[in-house]
Order: structure tokens, then C-alpha cells, then sequence
């Protein structure tokens, strides 16, 4: 009998195992994934949450005759313009404080639900997020049900300020009210829990792999596997295998980083162990190193996760809570953002504001731009995605979670309307905009936190 293959498998090899795209050339077996077997795609989201707000001047798009003009800070989305939709006038009731800012607008972003007031290691978020709720439907078809990436690391302990626990602000994705998701930090682990069967705190085995690209480790498996494979499916795996080796490159070259940390005097590293934080932290914290190379990479990571069905659910979190990252890396941006997000209405702030917002957008334009790139059998890897850009609260000089900043990218497979900058009034809940997304994935609940039903009108 004729031997037959998964369209779904992986290139493996000593210390390496690279889960691939779909291979339409490949006859497919009856534990093939329901997506292959009808030639659909499957569906993706993401969420990329930034901390402290935005300019609120520069937010809104100008609404005109032909739908809407896009606002200084929107502007990088240019290029994708009619793939996203800009929602106003969304609040979370829920995140309501009137003796915390940031950590009830942190950590209920994606839950809608009310943050209980607590101490220490002991946090509850009043109940699952939406990624986590999707990652239940249909991660059980991938690697990983779910990614969670991120700069900051958590941090533990009580801001006295407030009287919350700083976990709060360290996490957007919740398995349960009681449980949050761990996060990586760190590009080069995020790249190899990928690609590599690691395991942390073991040691690779020898011949140690980790000094081989993952490509040298698998190319005799690669090497056999395109001979089977059509014209198309050929590009598409050189496609693919090339993005990981750039990737793997860019990791390389990050080495400069670790010479700067090399310089540190031990007084200095004795003090940052005493004020508990890393020393990559304070490199990039109060140096101020261009961390858009590092953000990038890890956006990287998740298109190719995404690109090769590693995983369909992901979180990435520009910065935590009262997030004292310093921006002067950008041009005409001196300090840090959270002080920075404290303007007063000086125009001078406004406007360093406004410069940190539009790196964030830049960010996220880069990875639609990157999924849009990518071509599947129905259109690209963000038609069958729904990538969801925002912030917790409007304004970090005022707290305001009211007429939050909400971008949402794809058409999660052709179920939402893009290209439009919907406008609601009288506080629409974000939970209905969380219930649509579910709908549009197929997972029918009677309710989502405080959603009053799904935005129909999104929907196709």
C-alpha cells in the first residue's frame, strides 16, 4: 500500500522539531485537522495590549463621506487600512476605580470582569479571558493552546499607592479568575520553546544542539520531505523555513545587549538585586536601549506560530501597569512613559505622548503587515485572524476607561465587516465587542461578562 502522510507534520531532528504550514500536496489522513480536510482555514486572534493610554487628542480618526480618515497616531495603518476596523465609545464598566488608575484596567482587559482588591500572591480577575475561552475550543488542534508574550516581566508585591497587588498588572490572559498565564519575556525562549523540545532547567543533549541553527538540525528530514511536495508547496516551505532562519540571525546579533551588561560594575548589580530588578531590565529601562528590534522578534514569533498552527491563540503586552519604561529612544522623546502619560496638559508632554503611542501602532502595523503577507488558500493569514490593538484606559493623565483606544485587524475569516470606524455611544460595554469575536469563532456563549449581545452590525 502506498504510504500517506498527514497534511499537518513536523521536520524533526537531534534537538530540533519544526511544526509546519499546511501542505495542500499531501494527501491527508483521517487525524488530519478539520480545517485541512475542507480546505479552510483556521482562525487566529492575538491581542497586543499597551499600557498608560493615549494622546487623546490624536486618537479619533476624522469621519468623512468615503468612511474615515485616519488620526496621526492611526497613521502606520495606512497600508492596511481596509483590513481593520477602529471602535469608539467602548468602556469596561468594570474597571471603575476610584482608588486604582492602572491595575483594574490592566489585568480585566480581556475578562470584563471586576479585579478583587487583594494582596500578595492571591489575585482574582472574576473569571476567564476571551483568549483563554477561545484557546479552550480550539486549542486542543495545536502545539500550544495558547502564547503569552510580553518586555516586562511580573512583578510581585503590594503598590502601597493603592493597595493592589502589582501581579495585576502584569497579565491580560487568565485560565480561571484564580489562575493567571505565565508570560515570556525573552525572544530567544520564546524561539526556542517553538522549535526545540525544551525543557527548562535541562540541558540539551549532546552533541549540543543549541549551537546548530534548528534548519542544520532538520535539513535531512526537510530535504526528504520536498521531494513529495508540489511547485507550490515547495515556495511555501522555503518561504517559511527562510523567515525562521532570519529570525534566528536577528536573535544572534541581540549579543550586544549582554556586552553592556558585561560592563556593570558588582556595586551596581548588587544594588539592582536588592531593588529586585534584572539586569537587562535596567539596561533597557534606565538607558533607554531601542527596544523595537526586541518587540519585533517577538512579533516574529508569533506569525510563525500563527504561520505554521503552532498555536491560533496569542497576548502580547507592550508593558505592564505604570509601566516607567524610558522611550528616549525615539526622537523627541525624553523620559519615561508613565511620567509621560501624566501630561497635565502641557503641550510639550502631549506631544512625547503622542510619539509613544504612534511607536505602538508601528508595532502592531508591522505584524499585520507581516500576516498579510503570508497567503493561505482563502487570502492571507490575517483574512482568517482577528488582531486586537488597545489600552485599558484613554487618557493616563486622568485614569478615563471610558471611549477606550480599540483597533481591531482581519475579518477572523471573512465572518467581521473591516475598513469602517464604528462609533457608539452611551458607553457600549467591551465586552460586546469580546462576545462578537467569540461569535465570529464559533463559540456560542449567552453572554460574556457584561456583554448585552454581540455587534451585529460587525458582523457579515
Amino acid at each position: 500500500m502506498k504510504k500517506t502522510h498527514p497534511r499537518r507534520r513536523f521536520l524533526k531532528g537531534l534537538g530540533a522539531s519544526i511544526a509546519l504550514p499546511f501542505m495542500y500536496s499531501l494527501p491527508a489522513i483521517s487525524s488530519a485537522s478539520r480545517y485541512v480536510s475542507s480546505n479552510q482555514s483556521p482562525q487566529r486572534f492575538a491581542c497586543l495590549f499597551f499600557p498608560n493610554g493615549v494622546n487623546p487628542n490624536k486618537w479619533n480618526p476624522k469621519q468623512t463621506r468615503d468612511g474615515f480618515k485616519l488620526s496621526p497616531i492611526l497613521q502606520p495603518l495606512a497600508a492596511v487600512r481596509d483590513k481593520i476596523s477602529i471602535y469608539g465609545g467602548l468602556m469596561n464598566k468594570n474597571s471603575i476605580s476610584n482608588k486604582d488608575g492602572h491595575y483594574t484596567k490592566t489585568a480585566n482587559f480581556l475578562t470584563s470582569m471586576r479585579i478583587a482588591r487583594t494582596v500578595d500572591a492571591r489575585v482574582d480577575s472574576g473569571g476567564i479571558s476571551v483568549d483563554q475561552l477561545m484557546a479552550q475550543r480550539v486549542g486542543q488542534e495545536t502545539l500550544y493552546p495558547s502564547l503569552q508574550y510580553g518586555l516586562d516581566r511580573i512583578r510581585s508585591g503590594v503598590d502601597k499607592a493603592v493597595g493592589f497587588t502589582r501581579l495585576y498588572g502584569g497579565t491580560i490572559s487568565w485560565r480561571s479568575a484564580k489562575q493567571p498565564c505565565s508570560r515570556e519575556i525573552d525572544p530567544r525562549m520564546a524561539f526556542d520553546r517553538l522549535f526545540r523540545p525544551y525543557v527548562p532547567g535541562k540541558k540539551p543533549l549532546p552533541p549540543d544542539p543549541y549551537k546548530k541553527s534548528v534548519l542544520d538540525l532538520v535539513k535531512d528530514d526537510a530535504r526528504a520531505l520536498e521531494k513529495q511536495l508540489g511547485i507550490e508547496d515547495q515556495n511555501k516551505l522555503g518561504e517559511y523555513l527562510e523567515a525562521i532562519r532570519s529570525v534566528e540571525k536577528r536573535l544572534e546579533n541581540r549579543a550586544n545587549l549582554k556586552d553592556f551588561e558585561s560592563q556593570i560594575t558588582p556595586d551596581i548589580k548588587k544594588e539592582l538585586k536588592q531593588m529586585d530588578v534584572r539586569i537587562d531590565e535596567w539596561v533597557e529601562y534606565a538607558e533607554g536601549i531601542d527596544i523595537t528590534e526586541k518587540t519585533r522578534l517577538m512579533i516574529d514569533i508569533m506569525v510563525l506560530a500563527f504561520w505554521s498552527d503552532a498555536s491560533r491563540i496569542a497576548t502580547f503586552m507592550f508593558g505592564n501597569s505604570v509601566s516607567g519604561r524610558n522611550f528616549s529612544f525615539l526622537e523627541g522623546v525624553s523620559g519615561n512613559h508613565h511620567s509621560i502619560s501624566h501630561h497635565k496638559n502641557d503641550p510639550r508632554q502631549m506631544d512625547q505622548y503622542e510619539k509613544i503611542n504612534i511607536w505602538h501602532t508601528e508595532q502592531y502595523a508591522y505584524m499585520l503587515q507581516r500576516l498579510d503577507a503570508i497567503k493561505e488558500e482563502d487570502g492571507t493569514l490575517l483574512d482568517n485572524s482577528m488582531i486586537l490593538l488597545g489600552s485599558g484606559l484613554r487618557d493616563g493623565n486622568r485614569h478615563s476607561p471610558y471611549d477606550l483606544p480599540i483597533v481591531l485587524a482581519g475579518s477572523g475569516g471573512g465572518k467581521l465587516k473591516t475598513g469602517q470606524y464604528m462609533r457608539y455611544e452611551a458607553d457600549a460595554p467591551l465586552a460586546n465587542l469580546h462576545h462578537t469575536m467569540l461569535y465570529a469563532m464559533d463559540i456560542d456563549v449567552p453572554q460574556f461578562a457584561d456583554s448585552t449581545g454581540p455587534f451585529c452590525e460587525l458582523l457579515v
